[in-house]
């Protein structure tokens, strides 16, 4: 049997998904952008701007909150909580923004308001009964400019901040509002939105909320253009990804690895997780107060290709209102149906192709992961059984060689650059006999509504997916794969798995004895596909529940260096407590490694039962002066456990005799270059020495016999060497006269012992 063909296509300003299929656009019967049934009071906190400890950048930050209110609402509400990305802190006018990075903000400007700018979604959650607060992350934003590793728990420690006053009001009651929240919200049903290195920033969040024993029940995270630079992975909790295909900030849509890291785990993961990709958005217009027109300060349009797919003048490219208007169907669409349980609104996010009104002509596809399914392969092993003119192996970064900015689920990103990457099954076949098949066994799939997988393919190609029942009947499936727009170096297209979802309903096979799935290469005779994630499932809710999961959290360590080995730095990891289930997890240690301490990264995994592992990071004790070491280790993509503290620092102090530095007479000869000083170190150094010297004038006159060499004179000693020279230039002239002399000034030696200011004399010798 065979049904009309699945088409994994683009159809820009017409489809409204790259997955389309046979039947026409369908629409949900509840628009998530519509207003609800109450009238939203806005208001505004402000504690002020130093008022919080954020320990992870040693600063204090503000305590500012955009508060959204469901006005007549009864009963204690879920609460939603936005935070934004990084921006610039203060603005005045006729002033560009990146020119006042300061906080607090000086006399003449004002703080830039970048947590007022998500009033459409927050207003839509608000009018169905959620309470909304958007926060203000300046602070954090000037701390955060330099840096990639501390930013993230920084945010979080201002989130689970606001949580606490939140928890504080809706309890006790004081501060700004008095007894107005007493009752009103629920802190065990929360919903956390980060854009940008917000997104990161929630994600973290909800790391740090277990880690400190889970007294915010955090149910769904809805990451919008996010950053990503700790991998951070989140089992057990709802997740959405909102990709937007022309982003110009994140433009590597390193936000993808969320999905990808989190699929597997945990085992009989609870948690329901989607992508959004979204054709013709940038970065910015989500939040208006970053959009040209809308916003206070100066803002941009962060897309700069003059391109025809992400252009300014591309057909396909959402405007401001255009983009704000989708963001907050699919904000408000995510956190109604996870936190709120409106099954209606499944379809928005279960890879169909169904779409709310209010998203108007904005093309998405949405990539899902149901709890409730039946895993035939997750294709990142060659378990299937291959025949015919196929060819299967097992990918990553090595599945596209060229793009870097186009491949979301490849780019290494450092910290945590070695973490291994999402794996593919790379199909390519030459003939229409191959075929890749799966045996089942006896399976009844009844329960499941759809047969998905994600595919990918960098050129047009076709083939067809076979289901075979116990009795030999067989239905055949073609699909179109078709590849993602656009042609800008590096950046588009991008290589992106997206979803092929094959409806079970109308297959003529026995569905309660389903023996194999098998993809046949019968369509064309050449084409290559990326596959992943081959499943039974149908759409599902999320089942939240406290505390499912150990924390893992890894301690620092400052260690002697020592004179034999070898040895490691040992870092301690544990478990909150004893798994059932084997927990593992990838370590990477990253800084300043050198030929003392080396680089780890691998996989390590806690047996069940036990609560500790240790990751020995490699240490190459010596007997020569050196600097200390400073790195850090980083955990990412855990098992069965969430990741706490992700993040230690590691210490390996030098404690070998700094040698000494003998520096001797300089001579020289006019004519023959210069006047050479011999430089001896005690014992061989791993430091470079420096030193810091300048020239006077004795007999010799400077600038008349002599010269002060170009740049100055800053003798070094290169590492590894014990002798060593300088030169200091002479002047030749034609006049007989006396062997003159001058002196060398040392007033700083750096990475030697030398006893400052130490002088030497120059001998310049006559040759007339």
């Amino acid at each position: 049997m065979k049904i009309p063909r699945l088409v994994i296509a683009l159809v820009m300003l017409m489809a409204s998904s790259l997955v389309a299929t046979a039947s026409a656009t369908t629409f949900l019967p509840v628009d998530p952008g519509a207003a609800g049934k109450y009238q939203v009071e806005i208001s505004e906190y402000n504690l002020g701007d130093r008022v919080v400890d954020i320990s992870a950048f040693k600063i204090k930050s503000e305590l500012v909150g955009r508060v959204y209110t469901p006005v007549g609402a009864t009963g204690r509400r879920p609460l939603v909580l936005f935070l934004h990305g990084i921006h610039e802190t203060c603005y005045a006018k006729n002033v560009d923004p990146g020119d006042v990075l300061e906080w607090p903000c000086p006399k003449g400007t004002k703080p830039l308001p970048s947590y007022r700018g998500y009033d459409a979604p927050a207003k839509a959650l608000a009018s169905h009964g959620y309470q909304v607060v958007s926060i203000s992350a300046n602070a954090i934003n000037l701390a955060d400019f330099d840096t990639q590793l501390t930013g993230s728990l920084a945010r979080a420690q201002l989130v689970i901040a606001h949580l606490k006053l939140w928890q504080r009001w809706s309890t006790h009651g004081d501060g700004p509002f008095g007894r107005k929240y007493v009752g009103k919200v629920d802190l065990q049903r929360v919903g956390l939105m980060g854009h940008s290195r917000g997104g990161e920033g929630v994600a973290r969040a909800v790391q740090l909320n277990a880690d400190l024993g889970e007294p915010f029940g955090i149910r769904a995270v809805l990451l919008l253009a996010p950053g990503g630079f700790l991998r951070p992975n989140l089992p057990g909790v709802a997740l959405n990804v909102i990709l937007p295909y022309c982003d110009g900030d994140v433009s590597d849509l390193i936000g993808q690895k969320y999905y990808d890291d989190s699929r597997y785990s945990m085992s009989g993961d609870p948690a329901a997780r989607s992508v959004v990709l979204m054709m013709g958005a940038n970065h910015n217009f989500f939040n208006t107060e970053w959009t040209p027109g809308r916003s206070v300060a100066q803002s941009k349009d962060d897309w700069t290709a003059d391109d025809a797919t992400c252009g300014k003048k591309a057909k396909s490219r959402l405007t401001a209102v255009e983009q704000e208007a989708a963001g907050r169907a699919y904000l408000a669409g995510f956190f109604r149906l996870e936190l709120g349980g409106e099954t209606a609104l499944l379809p928005l996010l279960d890879g169909s192709n169904t779409r709310a009104r209010s998203a108007g002509r904005a093309v998405t596809s949405v990539v899902a992961q149901s709890p409730d399914r039946y895993d035939v392969a997750h294709l990142d092993t060659l378990n299937g059984v291959l025949a015919g003119a196929a060819r299967a192996r097992i990918c990553s970064q090595d599945c596209v060689r060229n793009g870097y900015g186009r491949l979301p689920h490849w780019t290494a990103m450092p910290p945590a650059e070695s973490t291994p990457n999402l794996q593919v099954t790379e199909l390519t076949w030459t003939g229409t006999s191959g075929r890749l098949r799966f045996d089942l066994g006896h399976h009844d799939v009844r329960r499941y509504s759809t047969l998905s997988l994600r595919a990918a393919t960098e050129r047009a190609t076709e083939l067809s997916v076979r289901l075979t029942d116990g009795r030999g009947h067989a239905a055949s499936v073609p699909v179109s794969l078709r590849p993602l727009p656009g042609q800008v170096a590096d950046l588009l297209p991008k290589v992106l798995l997206q979803t092929v979802r094959i409806p079970l309903a109308g297959l003529r096979i026995d569905l309660g004895d389903v023996r194999s799935v098998e993809f046949r290469t019968d369509q064309v005779t050449r084409g290559t596909a990326y596959l992943a994630d081959l499943s039974f499932s149908k759409p599902a809710l999320s089942h939240w529940r406290p505390r499912m999961l150990p924390v893992l959290s890894v301690a620092d360590v400052d260690m002697a260096e020592g004179d034999a080995g070898p040895r490691s730095a040992d870092f301690r990891v544990q478990l909150s407590r004893i798994s059932p289930r084997p927990v593992t997890f990838w370590a990477e240690s990253s800084g300043d490694t050198t030929a003392v301490t080396r680089p780890f990264r691998g996989l390590v995994t806690i047996p069940a039962g036990r609560r500790t592992a240790t990751v020995r990071v490699p240490v190459s004790p010596n007997k020569r002066d050196g600097d200390d070491d400073e790195f850090i280790l980083v955990l990412s993509k855990s098992t069965n456990a969430m990741i706490g503290r992700s993040l230690a620092n590691g210490i390996v102090r030098d404690d070998d005799p700094t040698p000494v530095l003998t520096i001797g007479p300089g001579v020289g000869t006019e004519g023959r270059g210069g006047v050479v000083f011999p430089m001896k170190l005690s014992a061989p150094s791993d430091r470079v020495v420096t030193l810091t010297a300048e020239l006077r004038s004795g007999t010799a006159k400077l600038g008349t016999d002599f010269l002060t060499p170009d740049g100055g004179l800053y003798p070094q000693l290169d590492e590894g060497r014990t002798t060593g020279q300088f030169v200091v230039p002479i002047k030749d002239d034609k006049l007989r006269e006396k062997a003159e002399t001058f002196t060398v000034v040392i007033a700083a030696a750096d990475g030697a012992v030398l006893k400052v200011p130490y002088r030497v004399t120059g001998t310049i010798r006559d040759n007339d």
